[in-house]
C-alpha cells in the first residue's frame, strides 16, 4: 500500500509564503499521478495542482502564477509551494497519489492565512 505525511502547514500572514510536504512511502510503483486538493470552510474540496505523468499543472485558476508543484523523486517527496498568500487561501491542504484503480491520501495539513 501507499502512504503519504504531510508537513509545512500552519499560520501565515497575508502576503507570506508556505512551503508544504508530502512524503510517500509504501509500495509506490505504478504511482503516476500526485497532487494536492485544498478544502476550505463552507466549501467543496477542489482541486490545486497535479504531477501527471511528469507533469506538473497548476489546475486552481485562482491560484496560478502563486503557487507550485514540484517533485523530488529521490526523496518520494512531493511539494507545493504556496507564495503571496490571501486569505482565501485558507484551507486544509491534502495530499495524493494515485494509480489506475487505487487513490492514496494524506491527513491534511491546515493552512491559516491572516490578514
Amino acid at each position: 500500500q501507499v502512504q503519504l505525511v504531510e508537513s509545512g502547514g500552519g499560520l501565515v500572514q497575508a502576503g507570506g509564503s508556505l512551503r508544504l510536504s508530502c512524503v510517500v512511502s509504501g509500495t509506490i510503483f505504478s504511482i503516476n499521478n500526485m497532487g494536492w486538493y485544498r478544502q476550505a470552510p463552507g466549501k467543496q474540496r477542489e482541486l490545486v495542482a497535479t504531477i501527471s505523468n511528469r507533469v506538473n499543472t497548476v489546475a486552481l485558476d485562482s491560484v496560478k502564477g502563486r503557487f507550485t508543484i514540484s517533485g523530488d523523486n529521490a526523496k518520494n517527496t512531493v511539494y507545493l509551494q504556496m507564495n503571496s498568500l490571501k486569505f482565501e487561501d485558507t484551507a486544509v491542504y491534502y495530499c495524493y497519489a494515485a494509480r489506475i484503480g487505487q487513490s492514496y491520501w494524506g491527513q491534511g495539513t491546515q493552512v491559516t492565512v491572516s490578514s
